[in-house]
């Protein structure tokens, strides 16, 4: 699939609110890795990743991150972990997330930012 065609959609409204919330953490991702002028390949080679397309399909909504590079991912992005991680709980695992925190999980369609 070719990268155009994966950006139209991952920004696609879904009938499942579920790939969206994954859409729109990878939205969160990308925005905080271009904040600090990193590229994909950069990232991925700071994760230990053989190829940087990976970190393409998480941020296109595409892709989860293992937890085991939660800490990894959020260190690279120079992002709090406690943030990183209800962040990631919040749009992978929403009913989860539900339970720990007593609230519902983000609107899929509010803008992230």
């Amino acid at each position: 699939m070719g990268a155009e065609r994966a950006r139209k959609l991952a920004s696609k409204p879904s009938d499942d609110p579920t790939k969206d919330l994954r859409r729109r953490f990878g939205r969160w991702l990308k925005l905080r890795r271009e904040e600090r002028g990193v590229t994909q390949a950069d990232l991925a080679g700071l994760l230990g990743l053989k190829y940087y397309s990976f970190i393409s399909q998480v941020e296109n909504g595409l892709g989860r991150i293992p937890q085991s590079l939660y800490g990894p991912w959020a260190k690279a992005l120079d992002i709090d972990d406690e943030e990183f991680a209800w962040m990631a709980l919040s749009h992978l695992e929403p009913g989860l997330f539900q339970m720990l925190r007593k609230t519902p999980p983000p609107d899929p369609t509010e803008p992230i930012g």
